[in-house]
């Protein structure tokens, strides 16, 4: 049989891959689209300060990424396709309400309810997908759409809020995503099938409580330290309580008879060393994707729309690598594609550094569409490796680990914006605040190139071992 035939999804199998799809790349572009319409929704609703205003991201944030493995475990229990349409509708029903918000306290609860429907919606979409297309070609190609289209919603959300916010008002950001909800739900009801599997379980409380409070803090900590100060109260106590909290949560899972992330998951080398360099990426290329906007925006001058406009490179790269991952990963196998991934990211990264105070549109687009190919290589063949080789009754676990770099990573951006800060602090008193900037951000892109192409060696080496030990193990 020929990889295309074997590749080859039919047509049922397109408008599942559509529906979960474009459920992923809902999420994606809300987080992103958000973000241009700030300063807009700042002067519409009358925030009070910039940190208030910031909570218009960090209440969706924050509950996604604290409920996703609780979630994940609900979808085992109560039924995959039941909890993905459940949480499309309440995803729909918060973007109207948040559209509509007369006031900033609504436009807030709104963002937070998103959020914890976005938690229901991540994992549950990845156990559909990977149950409905069988482990091998057809999976890592319907992965692969699924990773480009994760991106593509990421930088459509920059463009389109810049084009939205300029065009008609910033409430329309928000009643698009209500518009694709709806089309979304009706895919849910007519081509997506429920993979419940027959095996019931109870639901582990104290680990839901643990995990959801530990994520909670470990992200509040870092989305919130920038602001706050690294060393001040508030964010020392949210980082060293999140500590607490998950340490707890392995002791207590290890005791549990039906713990809420099995510790056998998290033993397995493809699971540990995927989570690894999910956050490696996620960290590394998210930071690196703000520091360009910064660059475009306060060093070279370009407006919004034009910032927008300068991601394209990014999404066509990004749809390209989605749409060859499939191949390679069936022909090289996923810790090479990791390898490969992490190289072109972490390349891609180190050249930025090289960007002139006053612009280099090739360089920019050069560099970003690197970036964003190795990245989405990566996030493929990364995902492919955490959901492989699993029971169907851990799919939805294993989803919802598959993600949670997706958040956790937001440390890679507190990280990055600390060393732009230092530097450009050390600079300011030798230079303007123009070059000064730039030398930051020079540094930061640097550091973020040495990450991505360290976590290619270490990472992907482990990941190649654990292949070959599995390998040989199934030969003997």
């Amino acid at each position: 049989m020929s990889d295309t035939t074997q590749i080859s999804l039919g047509a049922r199998g397109w408008m599942v891959l559509l529906t979960l799809c474009g459920a992923t790349f809902m999420t994606g572009l809300d987080y992103s689209i958000i973000t241009v319409a700030l300063p807009e929704i700042g002067r519409s609703l009358g925030f009070a300060s910039p940190d208030a205003l910031q909570w218009v991201v960090t209440g969706c944030l924050l509950p996604t990424a604290a409920l996703m493995p609780l979630f994940g475990k609900l979808s085992d229990i109560t039924g995959r396709r039941r909890l993905f349409i459940a949480g499309v509708c309440a995803f729909t029903g918060f973007s109207l309400l948040a559209g509509l918000a007369p006031v900033a306290a609504l436009l807030i609860t709104a963002r937070v309810g998103q959020g914890i429907a976005a938690a229901a919606i991540g994992p549950t979409a990845l156990a559909l997908m990977t149950a409905a297309f069988p482990e091998g070609p057809q999976r890592t190609r319907a992965l692969g759409v699924n990773g480009a289209l994760l991106s593509l919603g990421f930088v459509i959300g920059t463009i389109g809020g810049g084009i939205v916010t300029s065009g008609l008002n910033w409430r329309w950001t928000m009643l698009i995503l209500f518009g694709i909800g709806l089309l979304v739900l009706v895919g849910a009801a007519t081509v997506v099938q429920d993979t419940r599997h027959g095996r019931t379980t109870r639901l582990d409380v104290p680990g839901a409580v643990l995990a959801s409070g530990g994520l909670f803090a470990l992200v509040y900590g870092i989305t919130t330290g920038g602001a706050s100060g690294w060393l001040s109260t508030p964010t020392l106590t949210a980082l060293i309580g999140a500590a607490v909290l998950l340490i707890g949560f392995l002791a207590a899972e290890a005791r549990h008879p039906e713990p809420l992330v099995p510790l056998r998951l998290l033993r397995r080398t493809t699971v540990k060393w995927g989570m690894a360099t999910g956050l490696v990426t996620f960290g590394m290329c998210g930071g690196a994707t703000l520091l360009l906007s910064i660059y475009m925006q306060q060093v070279v001058g370009w407006t919004a729309l034009q910032t927008g406009l300068g991601f394209t490179a990014e999404g066509v790269a990004a749809l390209a690598a989605g749409s060859l991952a499939a191949r390679l990963i069936s022909a090289r196998g996923a810790a090479s594609v990791i390898a490969l991934g992490l190289a072109v990211q972490g390349l891609g990264t180190l050249l930025m550094a090289l960007l002139p105070a006053d612009g280099n549109l090739v360089l920019l687009l050069g560099s970003s569409a690197a970036m964003g190919f190795g990245h989405v290589l990566t996030v493929v063949a990364v995902v492919t490796t955490i959901t492989s080789g699993l029971e169907e009754s851990d799919q939805g676990v294993a989803g919802s680990l598959a993600q949670m770099p997706t958040f956790v990573g937001a440390i890679g951006v507190a990280g990055l914006s600390a060393i732009v800060a230092a530097r450009t602090t050390a600079l300011a008193p030798t230079t303007t605040q123009r070059l000064a900037t730039v030398g930051g951000l020079h540094l930061a892109f640097l550091v973020a190139g040495a990450v991505v192409l360290t976590g290619a060696f270490v990472c992907a080496r482990a990941l190649r071992r654990s292949t070959n030990l599995s390998a040989d193990a199934m030969a003997a």
